[in-house]
């Protein structure tokens, strides 16, 4: 376990829980070392947030760090609930033993939405690989939404076909975001390199709903930029990020794209266990303007980008056959994650 000074105390953790689990009586309590330990506002939770601050060299052995403790606790309160449901229901069954006429159903307890899990493992396999994560805000002005991004008056996206509008008058063009790619030239812009984020979070369009396109849909977006970053960097955190969500048994491949924020662009791909290929998101290395835009030397700092659908990753995770299922509310689908 690698952790910076800063982050020691998070070693004492493991063995803070054990011993709690060993002393601990009932669900309810086990609850609360569940919320104290892997909640919101838990010691974890607050390192995953400071990653950023951390020395780039750090980082990555940090995070992997933070995730092995995570996933530590989380197999131990998992034992002690088994445990704990076991007893409490075998002295039930002791109590009720003669009422042979008296059943119970079992309770049923929610969980976090599909696209929630989706969404939390991939944070996870990228803070893992030394990113952070860096949100920003839904609704966005033209120079974040477009003019940054090297994307001209006259391109299509920026047409209402395609473009969610909303008429705050003047002085300037808003919009709801149509990609999460104004967080990276925000960060871009109170950050000095070198950076490594990802920006997940919810994007719009005009598209009409069907089963493969939602008007509102979550997106994930990464950005690097650092001294001479290429084409095999991005090729190989793309690679990375694929074995560790799908298995290792999935290749990736690049194909050549055209992107008004990135230069050289491209499509990447993954297989299918059927021999053909998939078309998961775009990527490429940042084009020099949009560095210039964002007050970074093209010549000093390199970077690429890629991102992807959350939602669609998760159709495809699970072998999904309509999108629209994940936001039809419907229980019976959602009890089955």
């Amino acid at each position: 376990m690698s952790l910076p000074a800063e982050m020691a105390e998070l070693e004492q953790i493991p063995a803070e829980v054990d011993a709690r689990l060993a002393a601990v009586a009932d669900l309810d309590e086990l609850a609360e070392i569940d919320s104290a330990y892997l909640g919101k506002k838990s010691a974890l939770t607050a390192a995953k947030k400071q990653l950023g601050r951390i020395d780039p060299e750090q980082r990555k052995a940090a995070g992997r760090a933070v995730n092995e403790i995570r996933a530590g606790i989380e197999a131990a309160i998992a034992v002690t609930r088994d445990r704990l449901s076991a007893a409490a229901r075998a002295a039930q069954l002791e109590a009720e033993r003669l009422d042979l006429t008296e059943t119970r159903e079992r309770i049923r307890r929610g969980s976090y939405h599909l696209v929630t899990q989706a969404r939390d493992r991939l944070e996870d396999v990228f803070v893992g690989m030394g990113f952070t994560v860096a949100e920003g805000p839904e609704v966005e002005t033209a120079w974040y939404n477009f003019e940054a991004l090297n994307i001209p008056e006259w391109h299509p996206a920026r047409g209402s076909f395609d473009t969610i509008f909303v008429n705050l008058g003047e002085p300037e063009q808003v919009m709801l975001r149509s990609h999460t790619s104004p967080v990276q030239i925000r960060t871009m812009e109170t950050t000095e390199p070198p950076i490594y984020i990802v920006a997940p979070g919810r994007t719009f369009r005009t598209d009409t709903a069907d089963a493969t396109h939602l008007p509102a849909f979550n997106q994930i977006e990464g950005l690097v930029i650092d001294r001479g970053i290429t084409m095999g960097d991005l090729a190989g955190t793309i690679d990375s990020f694929v074995h560790a969500f799908f298995g290792g048994e999935v290749k990736t491949r690049l194909r050549p794209s055209y992107f008004p924020f990135t230069e050289p662009s491209a499509e990447f791909d993954i297989s299918r266990p059927d021999g053909s290929w998939l078309e998961l998101g775009g990527c490429g290395m940042v084009h020099p303007n949009v560095l210039r835009n964002c007050g970074i030397d093209p010549d000093e700092w390199q970077g690429f980008a890629f991102g992807f659908g959350i939602d669609r990753l998760a159709v495809m995770r699970y072998q999904l056959d309509d999108i629209r299922e994940l936001v039809n509310n419907d229980v019976r689908f959602l009890r089955q994650f």
